[in-house]
């Protein structure tokens, strides 16, 4: 049976590019896109929507006989730590209203989780699939509390909660909208604009990232998963690679020989980064629903550079 789905928050940088791969494989008609940012005349299945305005969910989707909702409203990690108390409500009340429409609808839930859900006391290497989660970060408090709160929804009301922790995520489509690894779209901009840039992390600070591609097929498989095989739900860790600034900038100097990256630290960024891990054991998600990602370090750069040089 053809999904009907239901993306909220879909003008995001995550939700943006999901919106065209979804209406790729279901049809335009059947993926629905929401924002609090008023409608595009050039997009025709589209519904403002306030994650907080749980009758404005509920209502939304009844109308399309949603089946599956995407729920992408967030405050990223540092934004979050300047507005703590409105991350709090968009992360969780608002997934809290979401949950409810999806019990009262018998809708699938999709929950993005991230390597902010976890803490300083974590394991930093190769981080387990369950371990300790004790973030510092209001992001990650929402992210732990989402997950669990999915987990519950799950096993209390039988509703089908699925999600991901996803590392930093770099896209050439959207620019980044205050997040920690926002360092790593930012410099292919620099480098190719300016051949230089000035980062806000150490050149040391290890993060895992992935491709946005990679991270779009994650998120439809792990929807599209038997759902027999899946031991775990909320969330799965997921990853395709771990540099440091160093380390990227020294990729890109292999196509631009002449860029070059100083440091000035931003003492909030570099104190949320860390706390997250160095790298992440995905070994559960490739056991449980085959996870493979395509793009490593070198495929990632090449091919940012390749569209951002087109785009710029």
């Amino acid at each position: 049976m053809m999904k009907k789905i239901l993306v909220i928050g879909s003008k995001g940088q995550i939700g943006s590019e999901l919106i065209e791969r979804l209406r790729g494989s279901y049809g335009v008609e059947n993926v629905i896109s929401s924002d609090v940012r008023d409608r595009e005349e050039s997009d025709r299945y589209y519904e403002k929507i306030n994650v907080l305005d749980k009758k404005r969910i509920s209502e939304t989707v009844q109308k399309y006989n949603i089946d599956t909702i995407y729920n992408l409203a967030a405050l990223l990690s540092a934004k979050a730590e300047e507005l703590p108390l409105l991350a709090w409500e968009i992360g969780i009340q608002g997934l809290h209203n979401v949950l409810e429409v999806a019990r009262e609808n018998a809708c699938a839930v999709f929950f993005p989780s991230s390597i902010g859900a976890f803490g300083p006391s974590t394991p930093k290497d190769m981080t387990p699939q369950d371990t300790v989660q004790r973030p510092q970060t209001m992001y990650g408090v929402t992210k732990v509390t989402g997950e669990l709160l999915s987990d519950y929804y799950h096993k209390r009301f039988g509703i089908d909660t699925r999600g991901l922790r996803f590392p930093g995520l770099i896209s050439y489509k959207t620019l980044p909208g205050g997040g920690t690894t926002d360092y790593a779209v930012e410099i292919f901009y620099a480098a190719l604009q300016e051949k230089s840039y000035t980062c806000p992390l150490s050149p040391d600070t290890s993060l895992d990232m992935m491709y946005m591609r990679d991270a779009l097929d994650a998120m439809i498989q792990i929807m599209e998963a038997d759902p027999q095989k899946l031991i775990h739900r909320n969330c799965f860790n997921v990853t395709s690679m771990s540099f440091t600034p160093e380390i990227l900038a020294k990729e890109i100097q292999k196509h631009i020989p002449e860029f070059t990256i100083r440091y000035d630290v931003d003492p909030v960024k570099q104190a949320i980064a860390n706390s997250w891990p160095n790298s992440l054991d995905d070994s559960a998600a490739r056991a449980e629903w085959n996870w493979q990602p395509k793009f490593d370090l070198p495929a990632t750069v090449n091919r940012m550079l390749e569209m951002l040089a087109k785009k710029i």
